[in-house]
């Protein structure tokens, strides 16, 4: 079985986008080199450093599934029905979108039971690939519910000086020392364990 965790790109002050969803300059490092690597999407192709590439082929090559909220399924219109690392795509929602319908939205499963049952969905959908958990509310679920293995950090040298927290809630976490830390132009990549 493989890991369960989240991931996001954020700034030095904790914040991974402004109060409207956007991310500013959070997603520079997308942008920050000279070794292409394309997505599933057409449209979207990033342009990495080879720390960067090797760090993100390494993520996708092992990502079996994605477990988002419902708040980001809506800026994303869904990706448009297909997810630019092209795995399948648990949307934990309290009510399924009425008419939303693109080609290949059979990879989006949608769970209204909460964050134990769309992780336990994406597990089976990932088998023993990894599972991530998308920042802000779900990954802040998904932490006090005892189910995340890993907390990944992008961290760019940004402050943004408000917006959306990586986590929210009251509680205090102590995760273990970092077992990954690579540096790269415009992000540091940090993979923090979760003790339970």
């Amino acid at each position: 079985m493989g890991t369960v965790y989240s991931s996001a790109s954020m700034s030095l002050d904790g914040y991974i986008a402004y109060e409207d969803d956007n991310p500013g300059a959070l997603f520079d490092w997308y942008e920050a080199g000279d070794i292409e690597v394309p997505t599933a999407m057409e449209s979207l192709t990033f342009h990495l450093t080879a720390e960067s590439a090797r760090y993100v082929r390494r993520l996708t090559s092992r990502l079996g599934a994605l477990v988002v909220g419902r708040r980001l399924f809506d800026v994303t219109d869904g990706w448009r029905g297909r997810h630019p690392y092209d795995v399948p795509v648990v949307v934990a929602t309290h009510d399924r979108p009425a008419g939303w319908s693109y080609p290949g939205s059979g990879n989006f499963h949608f769970v209204t039971d909460g964050i134990t049952a769309a992780v336990a969905v994406a597990r089976s959908l990932a088998g023993d690939l990894d599972v991530s958990v998308a920042a802000g509310e779900m990954a802040s679920q998904a932490l006090e519910s005892g189910l995340l293995d890993e907390v990944r950090v992008d961290l760019v040298p940004v402050i943004l000086g408000s917006g959306r927290p990586y986590f929210t809630g009251g509680d205090t976490w102590r995760l273990g020392d970092p077992t990954t830390r690579i540096e790269a132009k415009r992000v540091t990549h940090l993979v923090y364990p979760v003790h339970r």
